[in-house]
């Protein structure tokens, strides 16, 4: 426990921001809604922190509920199906009421429906007669795949399969984006398709009629916290203004710009205050130079952070595994656990830790847990390097330690660490290395650094972006591996 608060008091060592903080999911329609909703916010002459690209429905919710963001854009099919199932929602009152139990209200819709729907390449369907959803029964062998998120969640594959009685087996979980890739190329005949996705007329796809009603609407709308009512009313009027301003060809038409044309989502987005809603308000893009600089920023303190937390913890206890052998060895297991943990998911289970430990809501999404997680993850290499060094040692030295009769203390700090030093050190480059690997996916849980490129690029399919994150990660892995040229043997 004290290594958490150690952890928790660096990664708290940044002013708290009281930014209005405006999220989004992570695609391509949420992120323009998102700037959206940054740009009315700055026109009520609110500062605004954006907090983009979660990596899932329930981190954005998660994140809203406990007040790590302050709003963001979502849908009504999501929220009864998903967020609030098992809440048996059936009105707009209910829904209402729902979410106040959660401090959370809602906008009026947008103007659009983005629906669920399935899809199929317009010569596979029509070579296969498919033009129903429940058509797909007929044809055992197709080969299906589905957003991640869809796979699992309650309005996705699981009830789809049910209602329809869908006999295929051949069903994988990918990243939507990806989906649309694996279509056009053949390795899949159907995927999960949003109903206002620029790529259906791009790719050429037949929409599969839902002749079963299993899909409900998906109104797009704007959750926020309710406590911005009292604390900035103007907002929340000029949210509401957003009602049914929204038609399902401009966003079909927003989403074709920003995810086929490569128009940044924040000049999507301001476009279209400007015309359609009269709000004009000053958009910048950073350039190139300057995201680099903004990025290596945020993976660097991702990364030296929770590196130098883990040196801190995991010297002492290498020292302690090296001294008392069976304790050493349960040491060594935990710290060898927890690296098998996937990366991914320890991040997630660092939120609802820092809640359980009483952080503050604004450390419970973004930097926080992903130095937590890092922190964590980096502890085996050190631990194990420093325990291996130090019995490493040859007994004629410690012999000659003990005749010079050096107290405990003495003969760690001069003759054991400097002589075990190569070894820790080995350890502790391993474990920067992993680390800077590692910081990437911190961008699924908003923080940053230069997973934050990587993922837009995957979801714009912009190979210049995705290497824009990739190469400077890599670039600094290598300055580690071989910067650091000592002599060193690494035991992890």
């Amino acid at each position: 426990m004290r290594a958490l608060a150690l952890l928790l008091c660096l990664a708290a060592c940044a002013p708290v921001s009281r930014d209005l903080r405006v999220g989004s999911k992570r695609f391509t329609e949420s992120r323009v809604l998102g700037e959206l909703g940054v740009i009315v916010a700055r026109g009520t002459g609110a500062t605004v922190a954006p907090r983009t690209e979660f990596g899932g429905t329930m981190l954005a919710w998660n994140a809203l509920r406990t007040g790590a963001i302050d709003l963001y854009p979502d849908y009504t099919g999501t929220i009864i199906n998903e967020i609030l199932a098992g809440e048996s929602i059936e009105s707009a009152e209910e829904l209402t009421e729902a979410l106040a139990q959660h401090g959370i209200r809602s906008t009026a819709p947008l103007g659009f429906n983005n629906t669920y729907a399935i899809g199929l390449r317009e010569e596979r369907a029509h070579e296969l007669g498919i033009e129903r959803v429940s058509d797909l029964a007929q044809h055992p062998d197709l080969k299906l795949g589905f957003s991640n998120e869809f796979m699992d969640r309650a309005d996705g594959w699981p009830g789809l399969r049910e209602t329809y009685g869908l006999p295929q087996s051949d069903v994988r979980g990918l990243d939507h984006d990806v989906a649309y890739r694996a279509l056009e190329s053949g390795a899949l005949d159907a995927i999960d398709l949003y109903s206002t996705d620029a790529e259906i007329d791009y790719y050429a796809l037949r929409v599969l009629e839902d002749d079963r009603a299993y899909f409900p609407r998906y109104d797009a709308v704007f959750l926020y916290r309710a406590e911005l009512a009292t604390t900035a009313p103007t907002l929340v009027r000029e949210l509401d203004r957003l009602a049914g301003k929204i038609s399902e060809d401009a966003m079909v038409a927003m989403n074709a710009r920003a995810k086929l044309e490569l128009v940044p989502a924040a000049t999507v987005a301001s476009e279209f205050a400007a015309s359609q809603l009269d709000l004009h308000v000053l958009t910048t893009e950073r350039t190139l130079a300057e995201r680099l600089w903004l990025r290596t920023k945020e993976h660097l303190t991702l990364v030296l952070i929770s590196l130098f937390a883990a040196i801190v913890i995991a010297i002492p206890l290498g020292i302690l595994a090296a001294r008392r052998e069976r304790l050493g060895q349960v040491v060594l297991a935990i710290t060898g656990i927890l690296q098998t943990v996937p990366s991914l998911a320890l991040l997630v289970v660092m939120i609802p830790l820092l809640k359980l430990l009483g952080a503050p809501s604004t450390y419970l999404i973004g930097s926080a847990p992903a130095i937590l997680a890092l922190f964590l993850y980096g502890l085996l290499p050190i631990v194990r390097n420093t325990h291996q060094g130090l019995k490493d040692i040859p007994g004629d030295l410690r012999d000659a330690a003990e005749a010079l009769g050096l107290s405990a203390r003495a003969k760690l700090w001069r003759i054991e660490l400097p002589l075990a030093s190569t070894s820790i050190l080995a350890g502790i480059k391993t474990s920067a290395v992993i680390n800077i690997g590692t910081a990437t996916l911190g961008a699924l849980i908003g923080a940053g650094g230069y997973g934050q490129a990587i993922l837009t690029g995957i979801t714009l399919d912009d190979t210049a972006l995705i290497l824009e994150g990739a190469l400077p990660a890599a670039l600094l892995a290598l300055i580690v591996e071989y910067g650091v040229r000592s002599k060193t043997r690494d035991y992890s």
